[in-house]
């Protein structure tokens, strides 16, 4: 089976557009989308709708911070500067569009793989997978040998040893990445439409659960476009800033 994932769409309609396009021409069995697909960027509306028809479709997708952060019952803390774009998404969505997203599941599993926003151990509190300590504590949280996780907006690959050594690399676009059975891993897809690595270009990955094959992709998108529609909309600039530059 290989499936693509998708994460952290953050309403950028652009993006979303390339990459489902590139992950249709390399062509998946299983579509996963690991959370936050609003706030942030301009297009919360149609990234919902986007993401529902894949839902609708048989994709597995699983809730972040931001989508949390929409409900009465929120364990989301958002900082002070996502506040006035969450405040606008909040009022561009519809009533059951704001409940579908804040009743999506924190994690689900498919095949050998966790599927989660933010973390492995503790799904509710949002912690960050910030180096191989967080990677090593959200394996050894998991029955299932592959994670999967998005929330940080930067692709990256961990390792775990049955003798407790962990390692982690920066993957290289469009190359294969085998991962033995001999360790357990933790990868980090990389935001779709929020990149923060100093590469605009919209991240994602495959992996293909018979060969264990791990590919992570960057897809150069139409990022002026949809900065503008954020300044458009009245959003901070910063946020329009970020998709320019990629940080």
């Amino acid at each position: 089976m290989k499936i693509a994932l998708l994460s952290d769409l953050h309403a950028n309609r652009q993006a979303v557009e390339a990459v489902w396009q590139h992950a249709q021409e390399q062509g998946f069995d299983q579509l996963v989308m690991l959370g936050d697909y609003v706030d942030y960027g301009a297009d919360p509306v149609w990234v919902v709708e986007f993401a529902q028809a894949r839902e609708a479709e048989g994709a597995v997708l699983v809730r972040g911070n931001h989508d949390d952060a929409l409900g009465e019952d929120t364990t989301s803390k958002m900082s002070s500067h996502v506040l006035p774009s969450l405040s606008w998404t909040f009022a561009q969505l519809s009533l059951a569009q704001r409940e579908w997203l804040t009743a999506l599941p924190l994690s689900a599993e498919v095949g050998p793989c966790l599927m989660v926003h933010a973390n492995a151990h503790n799904p509710a509190g949002w912690e960050y997978i910030q180096g191989r300590s967080e990677a090593s504590r959200s394996l050894i949280a998991s029955r299932q040998p592959f994670v999967f996780c998005g929330h940080v907006h930067q692709q990256c690959l961990y390792h775990l040893s049955h003798l407790g050594k962990s390692g982690e690399f920066i993957p290289v676009d469009g190359a294969p990445i085998s991962l033995s059975p001999a360790r357990r891993w933790l990868a980090i897809p990389g935001s779709v439409g929020q990149p923060r690595d100093g590469d605009p270009a919209a991240c994602y990955a495959t992996f293909d659960t018979g060969s264990a094959t791990l590919t992570f992709f960057r897809v150069p998108y139409d990022h002026d476009t949809a900065a503008q529609r954020i300044m458009d909309a009245g959003l901070p600039a910063g946020f329009a800033q970020r998709l320019i530059h990629g940080r």
